[in-house]
């Protein structure tokens, strides 16, 4: 068996990454000039609404950058992770439908939680012919929702009734365009 100096490793070792560089670029531009389908996730959900706000924003030449403010979609987004995935919920029955006790012990959390569940309520009350009401309390908000489908309010539970309506694209325009209807 022969064996290979290290001097010529040691020469031609960065060759070797120039020419693997090479390839790996060759490789990613081959693959995104081919007929591929359209490509839509950012890799991370919270980016990918940010972007896909951005690219509509940078599409249309009426857009006044002036107004523009893509840190308070963040801002919101950062709110909405908060509830989903780190806020406390219990769900208690109660006639007609359910009440939600969303509370967190991190300030942060709370702070998201009594934002998205005040302007959700305020903004949906009356959509399905529910009626919801919200309160702050300690540590964060209760969302009372009743109607005539009481089955579907408990189904849905918090987080489902906190998805209805698609509503969620249009308020993202509308808070990267200063169009804030929370306040942060």
């Amino acid at each position: 068996m022969k064996r290979i100096p290290l001097t010529f490793i040691a020469l031609t070792l960065p060759c070797f990454a120039l020419a693997q560089d090479e390839m790996d670029t060759n490789h990613a531009r081959h693959f995104i000039q081919q007929d591929t389908p359209q490509l839509n996730e950012g890799g991370q959900s919270a980016f990918a609404a940010i972007q896909e706000i951005t690219t509509a924003l940078m599409a249309n030449p009426a857009t006044d950058w002036s107004t523009v403010d893509v840190e308070a979609l963040r801002r919101h987004l950062i709110d909405m992770d908060n509830v989903t995935l780190r806020a406390d919920v219990a769900t208690e029955e109660i006639d007609g439908g359910a009440r939600f006790v969303v509370a967190s012990n991190y300030p942060a959390t709370v702070a998201s939680i009594r934002a998205m569940v005040l302007a959700h309520v305020a903004t949906m009350n009356g959509v399905e012919g529910w009626a919801m009401q919200a309160e702050e309390v300690e540590g964060g908000a209760v969302m009372t929702v009743t109607g005539s489908d009481t089955a579907r309010i408990r189904g849905l539970g918090f987080i489902g009734l906190m998805t209805v309506g698609m509503h969620h694209q249009a308020h993202h325009m509308a808070l990267a365009s200063s169009q804030n209807p929370h306040d942060h």
